[in-house]
């Protein structure tokens, strides 16, 4: 409460408390009683047991999808470049090391180590995308423009944040909530590390602000982020985007694309929604292209 009479005929002041200041009155209550005490006399919006209840979950819905929204919105960050891939793929400095583990194991069990190990180029390939579009600094209407934003998990989630980070520009991380694993690797901007409990609003805030999508070689969750995008956009749920598909040889080796559109579930221009990639180069000009930006050859002549 203000002392300065002059405030309350203010007429742009707020007449009601914040409720920040509400809370603190009711910690300041001078009396303990059994009703006080009791859970029910708890403020709503501080009652942690009420808003994990059943009932409660649109409640929770909302402000999974309201917090990371108004920070990224209060963060400036107007479109995001995201990238989806493997949490196993080995960062090629520990490729000796997961080779030299794997050489007493079982030969079907070698021979996976041996394909991780074999994909790990996409690592830097996730690395080198993500300062490329760093490095280009785009921004409109005051916001930055093409925010590097990952899963924020290992990998080449881990790769995509490392490649910002090596240029001094700030990432994005959607980490998620797991019986194990997932904490955010340590590139992933401290303010813009985000966390979820929900697949769905976490699938959500990938795409609200994707203008470009980099898919690389991944498992279900990466199949499942990008199989949806392409059902997005082939229903027209969503205006089209770059999408980089990187690694064509791992792709047409465990999903056979021509054979959907050969059985007619598919259309065969569907075929089309996405581009091959197999550098990051490749990537950035493809994104370039299709927003009419500069390609990389005269960014670096301008």
């Amino acid at each position: 409460m203000t002392d300065d009479p002059s405030a309350t005929r203010d007429l742009t002041s707020r007449k009601f408390y914040p409720a920040e200041t509400e809370a603190e009155f009711e910690k300041q209550a001078p009396h303990q009683t059994p009703q006080t005490a009791h859970p029910a006399y708890r403020l709503a919006f501080q009652d942690t047991d009420f808003l994990l209840r059943e009932e409660l979950r649109p409640v929770r819905f909302q402000l999974e999808l309201l917090k990371p929204e108004m920070l990224l919105e209060e963060a400036g960050v107007g479109s995001t470049l995201v990238v989806y891939g493997s949490a196993r793929i080995p960062p090629p400095d520990a490729c000796e090391t997961a080779l030299a583990g794997a050489k007493d194991l079982p030969e079907d069990e070698r021979r996976v180590v041996e394909n991780l190990v074999a994909k790990s180029r996409y690592y830097e390939e996730s690395r080198k995308l993500a300062r490329i579009a760093s490095e280009q600094a785009i921004t409109e209407n005051g916001q930055r423009q093409f925010v590097v934003c990952s899963g924020g998990g290992p990998s080449i989630m881990e790769a995509a944040n490392r490649g910002a980070s090596d240029v001094g520009v700030e990432s994005i991380g959607l980490n998620i909530i797991l019986p194990h694993e997932q904490a955010p690797n340590e590139y992933v901007t401290p303010h813009l590390s985000l966390n979820f409990h929900y697949f769905a609003l976490r699938k959500m805030h990938f795409l609200l602000r994707a203008r470009a999508v980099a898919v690389f070689p991944g498992g279900f969750g990466t199949f499942d982020e990008f199989f949806e995008l392409l059902t997005l956009i082939q229903t027209g749920k969503m205006k089209p985007m770059p999408i980089l598909l990187f690694g064509e040889a791992f792709w047409k080796r465990v999903v056979n694309f021509d054979a959907l559109a050969d059985e007619g579930t598919i259309s065969r221009r569907d075929l089309d929604l996405f581009r091959w990639c197999e550098t990051a180069e490749e990537a950035w000009d493809h994104i370039a292209a299709f927003y009419d930006l500069p390609s990389l050859d005269d960014s670096r002549t301008a």
